[in-house]
């Protein structure tokens, strides 16, 4: 058993990721998180969002969350990005590498990753 002390702390560590997926922001992350993109992998990329806004110092710019089922399974994981003002963007078959690069380039950067979207995968 945890003395309080120690559930104190896990609980203040923890308290940032929280807020990550339940806070408000301007931009919204959305990682698909159904059956299908679990088992593509979807776990670590959420887990990889995450800590990489915490890291960056983005927690009060950007909410990460996680849906059900975006209905383009063959794609499996996808993160959609909603910013306001903006159209949405979509990337595909996401991996903790790509995440990185991602908040990186887009969330600081302001600048999608055009490759690791849906688009350049139909057109």
């Amino acid at each position: 058993m945890k003395s309080l002390a120690e559930l104190a702390a896990i609980r203040e560590k923890m308290k940032d990721k929280v807020v990550l997926r339940e806070g408000s922001g301007d931009i919204r992350v959305v990682v698909g998180m159904a059956t299908c993109g679990i088992a593509a992998g979807a776990r670590p990329v959420l887990n990889a969002f995450v800590e990489g806004v915490s890291n960056a110092g983005l927690a009060d710019k950007v909410m990460v969350s996680q849906t059900g089922c975006i209905g383009v399974c063959q794609f499996e994981p996808v993160v959609e990005i909603y910013e306001a003002g903006k159209d949405k963007v979509t990337y595909i078959k996401m991996t903790p590498e790509k995440a990185a690069e991602v908040i990186e380039k887009h969330l600081k950067g302001g600048a999608p990753i055009s490759e690791y979207t849906i688009t350049n995968a139909i057109s």
